[in-house]
């Protein structure tokens, strides 16, 4: 019978119990090499940053090294902006709430994302009109075959909507170790497009917003629609906004004129999976311990004791709902392990 002593449960945001053979917490570059040099030459591996975009299917049998490399930096700046180098175990919301209290814009429509800072790039993570690749210069990595070091600029990344290298081409090649962001000191560029920004900001009698002004409106907004993951397992946003070609929208908008869609550029629409999922009658559904949450129908949530799988079956009848209604597939957002 094979052993897995090591539980999971608190490496992952949605609380699975899954278990592990071997799990290394890495503190610094050296304790990664000497991870690689150690592993077993054909033994599998994982890397787990913050735990917060994986769901757990099973037991590990595969090597986990956990990243916690710690450290925020200045490593360029000027009367306009800064350059910050971050280290991957640095946790996201954290960094973002460190910017803003150096009074550094870019980050602010980001406030509140489950996480660390090495998880971002991989996700290109994005939130309110703003995706982390348009403040991102440079993704340090190490080569797990090489070790050696290896600096990924924005353009090398590839990004795309919730897209990088680092799921495609280089998926499971490198380990990212710190990221820069360059952002702004003055003035600072607001992004309050979306339409919840605005309201909570009116709300607040706010009209000349500040950076602050609209984190703290972003961590309202997510605070009243998503569960904490310290009291309901959850991933974040389950799915991605599925981006559908225009003669395709034009379809779709004739028979669902009430539908909120945002243009991505003149052949692309993207429309809210959370929308098309609360239409197909599945916000609120439950199945055992699993669910759609009850507020926010892009979100899959463990109510205690549910299993990977158990999450993942719920996760396919959502789909299966929304292409019967609409003939769109959305697809997961979150690593299935």
């Amino acid at each position: 019978m094979t052993h897995y002593p090591i539980s999971l449960k608190k490496y992952n945001t949605f609380g699975i119990d899954a278990y592990a053979k071997h799990l290394v917490e890495a503190n610094t570059e050296e304790d990664i090499i000497a991870f690689f040099e150690n592993k077993p030459k054909n033994k599998e591996f994982l890397i787990l940053n913050g735990g917060s975009n994986i769901l757990i299917t099973k037991n590990i049998d595969a090597w986990i090294l956990k990243i916690n490399l710690k450290g925020i930096e200045i490593v360029e700046e000027n009367d306009n902006e800064v350059v910050v180098r971050v280290l991957a175990g640095e946790n996201w919301h954290d960094f973002v709430l460190h910017s803003i209290e150096n009074n550094w814009g870019g980050l602010e429509n980001l406030s509140l994302i489950p996480g660390n800072v090495g998880s971002c790039p991989i996700q290109n993570i994005g939130a309110y009109g703003v995706e982390v690749k348009d403040v991102i210069t440079t993704v340090e990595s190490l080569n797990i075959y090489t070790l050696q070091k290896h600096i990924f600029t924005n353009e090398d990344c590839k990004f795309g909507y919730r897209d990088s290298i680092f799921k495609n081409e280089q998926k499971g090649k490198f380990v990212l170790t710190a990221v820069s962001f360059r952002l702004k000191k003055a003035p600072h560029q607001l992004k309050t497009s979306y339409g919840v920004i605005e309201s909570e900001l009116q709300k607040n009698n706010i009209s000349q917003p500040t950076i602050k002004d609209i984190s703290n409106a972003v961590i309202a907004i997510r605070n009243s629609k998503l569960p904490n993951p310290r009291e309901i397992g959850n991933g974040g946003s389950f799915f991605k906004n599925p981006v559908i070609g225009k003669e395709r929208f034009e379809q779709f908008i004739a028979q669902n004129p009430e539908a909120p869609h945002y243009i991505v550029d003149k052949l692309h629409i993207k429309i809210p999976a959370g929308w098309l999922i609360e239409q197909a009658g599945m916000k609120g559904y439950r199945k055992g311990d699993a669910g759609v949450h009850t507020k926010q129908a892009l979100v899959l949530v463990n109510y205690g004791n549910a299993t990977g799988n158990d999450i993942l079956e719920v996760a396919y009848e959502v789909q299966n709902r929304v292409f019967e209604k609409f003939q769109i597939t959305i697809e997961p957002e979150v690593n299935i392990i």
